[in-house]
């Protein structure tokens, strides 16, 4: 086992891996986040992505098809033009490629020991690859019920592995900077456990999880949750998930509206249970602008201190401008 490392640490330590020119082995649950990683760290150095699904691979893909040169009469291998080799010329606006092996340890063992030479000397057949590509692999964890194959120690020896794990405050912080619905937010704050409900032996056709609390949010985002989009979200996150969350939200009918809230900030009447100052907390950042700020941080000072924080940490993480008010600089 590897140590864990939640998603913004493996980030960093994927990156640190890559910069010293190894390849990483970030290995995690299904649905956590592992291609978002990977996509976040080529975004990081302006590199293009290159993703091979390594379980849908053959030999071949990795070693190059068998040709005959006619002058020589001697056999080679030519390269699939999936890799970019010494001499191709750089895509423009990009500073190279990243290498994305998914489905690593997927792979039938033949693939895998066709990989030795990618990930260990960058070479495909008898080229190199480019200097500027950077490679990087994943894969799921056996505990899971998985489709995985053992890995040699001969291929162990060639990654440095890690094992990614779930955080809900690492992806809360995510979150709220890729648009994610302040309900879901605001959920996943009040129940962390929420976050990552996945069961190896579930029953359910789907669990929640980063990837479909994702997906549950491009359903709901602009949308009134109500048990219309019951069968959309069972769909994407199991049918218990959903109805919990469509439960949740109709706290949000009870809520004290953003106008009510500015009109009487020190006198308006004060939620006490949790599950509606969460709820709360969630539709004040996703509302807060530099126009309103100020009286929405009166109110908010009257919270109790942690949804004080909650509130404020998400309203700058939607609006990150808004720090720099002197409202919220007086509060910090």
């Amino acid at each position: 086992m590897s140590i864990q490392v939640n998603v913004n640490k493996a980030t960093s330590e994927l990156a640190r891996t890559i910069r010293k020119q190894l390849v990483p082995m970030l290995v995690g649950s299904p649905g956590e986040g592992k291609s978002a990683i990977g996509n976040a760290i080529a975004a990081m150095y302006n590199l293009k992505v290159i993703d091979v699904r390594l379980s849908q691979a053959d030999p071949a893909d990795l070693m190059g098809y068998p040709r005959i040169d006619d002058k020589t009469g001697k056999a080679s291998y030519a390269p699939m033009d999936t890799f970019p080799l010494e001499g191709d010329v750089i895509p423009e606006g990009y500073a190279g490629w990243l290498l994305f092996f998914d489905e690593f340890n997927s792979a039938p063992r033949s693939v895998q020991a066709a990989s030795y030479k990618v990930v260990l000397d960058k070479m495909v057949g008898q080229r190199k690859l480019h200097p500027n590509v950077a490679i990087m692999c994943a894969g799921n964890l056996e505990t899971d019920n998985a489709i995985v194959e053992p890995m040699s120690t001969a291929l162990q020896s060639r990654l440095v592995h890690f094992e990614l794990a779930q955080d809900s405050d690492a992806w809360l912080e995510w979150a709220g900077s890729n648009g994610i619905d302040h309900r879901i937010t605001s959920f996943i704050r009040y129940k962390p456990g929420n976050l990552y409900a996945f069961d190896p032996n579930h029953s359910d056709k789907t669990y929640g999880c980063p990837r479909t609390w994702e997906f549950a949010s491009r359903f709901t985002v602009g949308e009134e949750i109500n048990n219309e989009l019951l069968p959309c979200l069972a769909g994407t996150i199991s049918e218990g998930l959903a109805r919990e969350f469509i439960g949740f939200c109709g706290i949000y009918k009870d809520l004290p509206t953003m106008a009510d809230i500015i009109k009487d900030p020190s006198g308006l009447k004060m939620p006490d249970e949790p599950s509606v100052l969460f709820a709360l907390s969630g539709a004040i950042a996703h509302n807060a602008t530099e126009g309103n700020i100020e009286k929405l941080v009166t109110f908010i000072r009257r919270m109790p201190v942690e949804f004080q924080v909650i509130t404020l940490r998400e309203t700058i993480r939607r609006n990150k401008t808004l720090v720099q008010s002197p409202a919220i600089q007086t509060w910090i």
